[in-house]
């Protein structure tokens, strides 16, 4: 039995009825803050682009052939990768610090407004960015390269659903370390190549020793890189091999929005 006052369970209630009304107010005043810089536009909707170009030169250094892949089908999962890591990671990161050091978290936090849509909500101008963006790329890539369309093309839209949920979560937890709107900075230029490094966005696991490919698929961002390779491609598209994907994901998105829970910070550091 609940020991909450009666006042306070009525809060909760009516707090937990309104989520989606905050949600969609928060995210359409979001958007409309990241649709007015034109330096977010250019650095979600163009860098990620541009590295996707430049990370041909990269994957020409490995021998994708023998490890039976082709370029179109490594540059469409590269391309996930790198889209969810600079597109949504890093500049989220930056949009957390800097509401908390202008205290608009600690500010919506007196109201009905759960941590959980607090949190949500700015990540969803950045989210439609990187789905969008994915998109487009992996259809000029498929067509460029006449890969044509997915095989299996719910593999491909579970991973990036999935894939973006847990790289919020990893950006919210990855905030803890930064104290200044400075340091987040450097703290997601960390984060983003811990993630591109270890999850074969710039190294496709094929190509390296077996032991450290099999170690690197349990990282947090490999299931996403495998299960859009998977679902273009049809291989390894099998339940087994796409419930260990799943599993992983869900198993590293838990743990970091748990941690992020515990160690988030909503006011700035003293």
């Amino acid at each position: 039995m609940s020991t909450a006052p009666a006042p306070a369970r009525a809060r909760e209630a009516a707090g937990a009825s309104a989520a989606p009304a905050h949600f969609a107010a928060l995210s359409r005043t979001e958007l409309a803050l990241f649709l007015r810089s034109k330096s977010n536009l250019f650095n979600v909707l163009v860098i990620p682009a541009l590295i996707v170009m430049g990370t041909t030169t990269i994957m020409k250094q490995f021998d994708l052939e023998g490890a039976g892949l082709a370029m179109g089908q490594v540059m469409i999962s590269t391309s996930a990768g790198i889209v969810l890591v600079m597109a949504l990671y890093a500049p989220l990161i930056g949009i957390y610090v800097l509401r908390r050091e202008e205290h608009v978290l600690k500010r919506l936090r007196t109201g009905e407004v759960s941590d959980v849509v607090i949190l949500a909500a700015p990540a969803v101008p950045m989210a439609l960015a990187a789905l969008v963006q994915f998109a487009l790329i992996a259809g000029a890539v498929a067509a460029i390269s006449g890969l044509g369309l997915p095989a299996a093309p719910h593999l491909v839209v579970l991973g990036i659903l999935l894939g973006t949920v847990l790289t919020a979560a990893v950006a919210a937890l990855s905030t803890a370390a930064a104290r200044t709107a400075e340091s987040a900075q450097g703290i997601s230029t960390i984060g983003f190549l811990l993630l591109l490094l270890t999850s074969g966005t710039l190294v496709p696991l094929e190509t390296l020793p077996g032991i450290f490919g099999d170690v690197l698929r349990f990282f947090p961002l490999t299931p996403v890189i495998e299960l859009v390779r998977s679902g273009w491609t049809g291989r390894g598209a099998g339940p087994t091999d796409t419930l260990v994907s799943v599993a992983t994901l869900l198993a590293w998105t838990v743990l970091c929005a748990e941690a992020a829970r515990r160690r988030f910070r909503w006011e700035p550091r003293t």
